[in-house]
C-alpha cells in the first residue's frame, strides 16, 4: 500500500484481498512473477512486484524489475498521436500519406490517422520475412511498411494491426515533429508524468532489469514469448508491442487519463482531448480474432480483462500477459503485467479477476 486507503475511499480489507489474490496467482503457477499498480483519484494505492523474473535461474522480481508490456504499449503510442492532434498538427481524417508520401504505395493512399488508430487500415499483416532480428533497423521498418499491400480497403473491416500499428505511428510522429519516437514519447509523455522506467527502445545497459517472458503450459504461441525475450526486440522501436515498464508506471498513465489529462499538476491533455479520444469510434467483429470489439482512438472500450463492459472504461491488453485501464467513473488507474504468457482461456480470467478485486475494494 502506498497511501492511506481511507483518503481515496478504498477499503483496506479489500486491498488486502487484492494482495492475497496477487500472491495466490503466483503460488498457483499462473505465472512466475508479476507487477501490479493501482491509483485511485490520482493517488497510488498499490505497487506490488513479486515472484520470479526468471524461474529457470531462480532470479527474483526486484522492486526495479521491468516487464515487457506487449500490446499494452499501444495506448502510449496512440497518446503520442493525441498530443500532436491537440497541438493542431494533424487531423483524424488526414491520410497518413499526407505526412509520409511514400506510405501511399500499393493502394495505401487513402488510409487515414483514424483508420490507423481504430485498426481499420486493412494492412494488418506483417510480412513473414520481417522477423524480430530486423526490427531494430528503422530503415527496414519504414521500407517494410511502405511496401505492404493492404488485404482490405480502408474502413471496410476491423482487423487488429498487431505490429504495424506502432511502426506507422512512430514514423508519422517523426515526420510531423522531427524527433524520433523514443525521444518524443519520453519528452512529451513519460518524463513529464514521472514514468521514469518506461521505455520504447530500451537502453542496452538496462537489459539485466527486464523480466523474462515464460511460455506457460497452455501458450498457443510459445514462439512469440521466445521472440520477445531477445534483447534486440527490447531495444527496437516497437511501439505496438515491445514497450517495457513496471505496472506502477503504466497505472500512472491511466491515472492521468482518469483525471481528464492532468496528474500531480502535470497537464498532458485537456479534458476535451480525453473526451475525444475515449469515445466510441467503431464496434463490430474483429476479423483477426473473430471477437466483438469496441474501440476508441485510445484503445479498447470495456472488456472482461478490465472487470467491466462499460465503455467508459478504456485501456488495452498485452498478448497473453497483461492489461491496463482507466475508469473515470470510479477514479481508477490500473495496470497488471505478468511474465507468464498464456492462452486466452486462462489469461483473460486471471486478468479479469484482478481487475474485479480492485474494483471491489472501492467504496
Amino acid at each position: 500500500m502506498v497511501v492511506a486507503a481511507d483518503s481515496v475511499q478504498i477499503d483496506p480489507q479489500g486491498l488486502s484481498k487484492v494482495e492475497e489474490l496477487f500472491n495466490q496467482q503466483i503460488e498457483e503457477g499462473l505465472h512466475p512473477g508479476a507487477s501490479l499498480g493501482v491509483y485511485r483519484h490520482g493517488k497510488p494505492v498499490l505497487d506490488l512486484q513479486r515472484g520470479y523474473a526468471d524461474k529457470y535461474t531462480g532470479k527474483p522480481v526486484f522492486p526495479d524489475t521491468i516487464f515487457v508490456m506487449f500490446s499494452a504499449t499501444k495506448p502510449l503510442a496512440a497518446a503520442c498521436i493525441h498530443i500532436l492532434w491537440q497541438q493542431g498538427k494533424l487531423a483524424w481524417d488526414d491520410p497518413v500519406a499526407k505526412y509520409w508520401p511514400e506510405f501511399s504505395q500499393n493502394g495505401k493512399g487513402s488510409i487515414t490517422i483514424r483508420h490507423l488508430l481504430t485498426h481499420q487500415g486493412g494492412f494488418h499483416i506483417t510480412p513473414d520475412e520481417f522477423t524480430w532480428d530486423k526490427w531494430r533497423d528503422w530503415n527496414a521498418v519504414v521500407q517494410t511498411m511502405e511496401g505492404i499491400t493492404p488485404t482490405h480497403s480502408p474502413g471496410s473491416v476491423i482487423a487488429y494491426h498487431a505490429r504495424n500499428f506502432g511502426w506507422v505511428i512512430a514514423e508519422v510522429v517523426q515526420r510531423i515533429d522531427g524527433r524520433g519516437f523514443s525521444q518524443f514519447i519520453s519528452e512529451e509523455l513519460t518524463a513529464p508524468l514521472g514514468m521514469n522506467d518506461t521505455y520504447v527502445g530500451l537502453p542496452p545497459s538496462l537489459e539485466p532489469r527486464v523480466s523474462k517472458i515464460h511460455a506457460m503450459e497452455d501458450a498457443d504461441r510459445p514462439e512469440m514469448a521466445d521472440d520477445y525475450n531477445h534483447p534486440e526486440v527490447h531495444q527496437a522501436v516497437h511501439p505496438a508491442g515491445a514497450g517495457i515498464a513496471p505496472a506502477r508506471d503504466l497505472a500512472r498513465f491511466y491515472a492521468m487519463m482518469s483525471l481528464d489529462g492532468t496528474l500531480d499538476g502535470v497537464k498532458i491533455f485537456s479534458p476535451d482531448t480525453v473526451a475525444e479520444v475515449t469515445k466510441l469510434q467503431v464496434e463490430g467483429t474483429d476479423i483477426t480474432s473473430d471477437q466483438h470489439v469496441r474501440r476508441g482512438l485510445v484503445g479498447v472500450l470495456g472488456d472482461q480483462r478490465m472487470g467491466s463492459d462499460d465503455i467508459k472504461t478504456f485501456g488495452h491488453g498485452g498478448a497473453g500477459t497483461s492489461i491496463g485501464w482507466a475508469d473515470p467513473v470510479s477514479g481508477l488507474g490500473f495496470a497488471y503485467i505478468t511474465n507468464g504468457f498464456r492462452a486466452n482461456g486462462t489469461n483473460v480470467p486471471r486478468l479479469g479477476a484482478m481487475s474485479r478485486a480492485v474494483r471491489g475494494a472501492c467504496r
